[in-house]
């Protein structure tokens, strides 16, 4: 699977944080996308995977050979996103080939405009992926997990 695909999967989980909660995870939907994840990163392989308590998700991937006495690294990012827009489902966009212009949000009305992102154009021929328009796409976290 590409990583635009599992980002696509992991932004339709919603992961809205609850600032008011007081609880780790902020709220339980997070464990939906950690649950998700585990599996997926058991499915590649990866070894301890666990899900903790707080909803933190960790695995081991073993050193390439010729490489075990290097520093070792570590990923990190977040799964839960902003709370606004998340009262219904998530509907991400792919635009393929963008032509460089403004960029309508689903139905929404909504638009992102040359005018206000002036170097949209800069991206004209790629795909880009964005909310419908009514939702967060929490790609600011859930990009670096798919990554």
């Amino acid at each position: 699977m590409k990583a635009y695909e599992r980002l696509l999967n992991y932004v339709k989980v919603p992961t809205p944080s609850n600032e008011k909660s007081g609880t780790h995870p902020s709220s339980e939907c997070q464990r939906v996308l950690a649950d998700q994840l585990a599996e997926e990163m058991k499915a590649l392989g990866v070894s301890d995977v666990r899900v903790e308590d707080k909803c933190y998700v960790y695995g081991k991937i073993p050193a390439t050979k010729g490489y075990e006495g290097k520093t070792k690294l570590g990923f990190i990012a977040h799964m839960d996103t902003v709370s606004d827009y998340c009262d219904h489902d998530i509907i991400p966009v792919v635009h393929k080939n963008y032509d460089g212009g403004d960029l309508p949000l689903g139905t929404s009305g909504r638009t992102l405009t040359v005018k206000d992102f002036p170097h949209l154009p800069s991206l004209a021929g790629r795909t880009l992926i964005t909310t419908d328009g009514t939702t967060v796409l929490g790609a600011d976290d859930k990009a670096g997990i798919a990554e």
